[in-house]
């Protein structure tokens, strides 16, 4: 958008635009969420993929990302991220733009300051791009009276009691957002017909809420469900995870039971309470097979809402053989360095270090395959590329690691190495190593895989796509996994992947493969578990030392499916690379965007009459 572009003129381009695509409504999208700027996990990466899809781009006619602004700190330039324009910043003193006046009156009425421009969005193997506008607002001095007849308005259409829960941040921003983010959209002429405000997770729906108490606006609005907090915590929190919550979810599904009969009021959790209302919106998107059934789970309300299976897409990359080959034999160059011996296999796990992602399954796994691997004469090493930290390390912290206790094959708690969760995942690491002789584990607790990020022993010609292209085995055996992209990203480069049965992407697979399954994914079901009575306390009563010793039986069955399927030669692998490149296209952002998202976009356009436009 040009900066001395007249407002009416803004408005026209958009319309013409939409016009040259045929005579439609004007479809704009505006993605709520805390991710508007920087990927910080998995909606960055569904942000990334959706707004970058064919279908997409085709259909949509403008993208918004909204979002609070959370640090003044730095430079205009880099509020949008690298090559991210600012058109306009009251907290940089950037008021040269055509609706300078319009957005001096909302931070007048609401005492926020605003940040509008646009940001780049690329692809990050095929290099696309899309420039979605983006708004960001700091709203941590902001008018309460404005807040707070929000809060009154939100309990009394709602039932949504904010003096419970306004002493967290995370739920006070949010609110705070609301009214200064839905007025910026009157500003730039996006709340009108054919706007759909999309709240991503509990973080945007508040905006949404509020979207309809103005239904002036004619907004329609969408629960993005990414997750359902409620549900990780109790899975998270109970020492059965997985193997209990599943049984008793399909137990209470039977007997027409909620959350609160089976677990108790869940209303002391803000966020609990903000998905719940999120059934008071005109449609959800649950991203797997179980997260329908969790929103469900949740109120005879919910039950009866509007809940669309609409999955997250996976990256689809042609490669061949002779490129994944390369990438496996600099990743073994690195390893014979650090190790001294150079494996036939590579397995990986990139994740983030969290109790949901079960990466003790993987220590599990790995001591079966460890027996296998030596009657064969055959090794492997397991890389996870995993942390608790949220940026990277500093490359000067790194290279003195390397020197001081040979980083990353020897660890010490503390920073800038090991932080307490870290420590505790490395502590099983050890005991496996010590025991292991085919069957090793390296962790690297830094995200990133180059040289400039891990350090001088890496092959300076090592990126990111080598771990994924040159990899053998993907784990991802999470206890709560809504969907999981990166157990997937993988697949199309002829990894085999190995993932629990609750993750979102497992329905995908089945879906897409059919009944007969595909070799390059192994689903391991953790939940395949009967209890003793079987019945729903049955289950709750599942103990850490009873779910440990299942996960362990578990453990050895996928250890022996996966000697089964590694390839033993390059015609085994290419075979594997062709599979799952095939399989990865049927479950592309592409897909997601034609098949689920716009004839979702389209259909609530058509089922709801619009009256004017704001």
């Amino acid at each position: 958008m040009m900066a001395g572009l007249p407002r009416v003129s803004i408005l026209l381009r958009f319309h013409y635009n939409a016009m040259r695509k045929g005579i439609r409504t004007m479809l704009t999208l505006v993605h709520v969420t805390h991710e508007a700027v920087h990927k910080m996990g998995g909606i960055g990466s569904v942000l990334e993929g959706l707004i970058t899809a064919h279908d997409y781009t085709e259909q949509i006619d403008r993208t918004i990302l909204l979002c609070p602004l959370f640090t003044r700190e730095g430079p205009a330039d880099a509020r949008l991220g690298l090559e991210g324009e600012v058109l306009y910043s009251s907290v940089d003193g950037r008021l040269n733009h055509p609706l300078a006046e319009s957005f001096r009156q909302i931070q007048s009425r609401f005492h926020v300051d605003i940040v509008y421009g646009r940001r780049i969005l690329r692809e990050p193997y095929t290099g696309t791009i899309q420039r979605p506008e983006v708004i960001l607002i700091d709203v941590t001095r902001a008018a309460l009276e404005p807040v707070n007849e929000l809060k009154f308005k939100l309990f009394d259409a709602f039932g949504l009691a904010s003096t419970r829960y306004e002493t967290s941040w995370d739920y006070e921003q949010y609110v705070r957002l609301a009214e200064p983010g839905l007025a910026c959209l009157r500003a730039l002429g996006a709340a009108q017909r054919g706007t759909f405000i999309v709240a991503h997770e509990f973080m945007g729906l508040p905006t949404a809420l509020a979207a309809k108490l103005h239904p002036e606006l004619n907004l329609r609005t969408i629960f993005h469900a990414h997750e359902v907090a409620p549900i990780r915590r109790i899975v998270e929190d109970h020492p059965g995870h997985d193997t209990m919550f599943y049984n008793v979810l399909r137990k209470a599904a039977k007997q027409g039971l909620s959350i609160d009969k089976v677990f108790g009021d869940q209303f002391g959790y803000f966020r609990h309470a903000l998905v719940v209302a999120a059934r008071h919106l005109d449609m959800t998107f649950a991203v797997g097979d179980e997260v329908v059934r969790e929103m469900r789970f949740l109120g005879p309300e919910m039950a009866r809402a509007d809940i669309r299976l609409t999955y997250n897409g996976i990256p689809a990359y042609e490669t061949t053989y002779a490129e994944a080959a390369t990438s496996k034999a600099r990743i073994q160059d690195y390893l014979q360095s650090l190790l001294g011996d150079r494996p036939d296999y590579i397995f990986t796990h990139v994740t983030r270090l969290v109790t949901s992602k079960g990466l003790w399954r993987d220590i599990g796994v790995m001591k079966y395959l460890d027996e296998d691997l030596r009657k064969m004469g055959k090794s492997a090493v397991l890389i996870v590329l995993s942390t608790e930290i949220g940026g990277p390390r500093a490359r000067a912290d790194i290279l003195n690691m390397e020197r001081e206790w040979d980083w990353p094959v020897g660890h010490r708690e503390g920073m800038p190495d090991l932080t307490h969760g870290e420590a505790v995942f490395y502590a099983g690491i050890q005991a496996h190593n010590a025991r292991a002789r085919n069957a090793k584990i390296l962790f690297i607790n830094q995200f990133g895989f180059d040289r400039e990020t891990c350090g001088d022993r890496m092959p300076a010609d090592m990126q990111f796509w080598d771990i994924r292209q040159g990899s053998d085995v993907e784990f991802g055996q999470s206890i709560y996994e809504p969907f999981g992209i990166a157990q997937l990203e993988a697949l199309s480069f002829g990894a085999l992947c190995v993932m629990s049965s609750v993750c979102g992407c497992a329905g995908f697979v089945e879906k897409v493969a059919g009944p007969d399954g595909t070799p390059n994914v192994i689903i391991a079901d953790y939940t395949k578990y009967k209890a003793s009575p079987d019945t729903i306390d049955g289950y709750k009563a599942i103990t850490r030392a009873e779910r440990e010793a299942f996960d362990d039986s578990v453990a050895r069955s996928v250890a022996a499916e996966i000697m089964k399927r590694l390839p033993r030669t390059a015609d085994e692998k290419a075979a594997m690379i062709r599979r799952g490149f095939d399989l990865a296209q049927k479950m592309s952002w592409d897909v997601i965007a034609s098949d689920y998202v716009i004839p979702a976009v389209r259909e609530l356009t058509a089922a709801h009459k619009f009256f004017g436009a704001a």
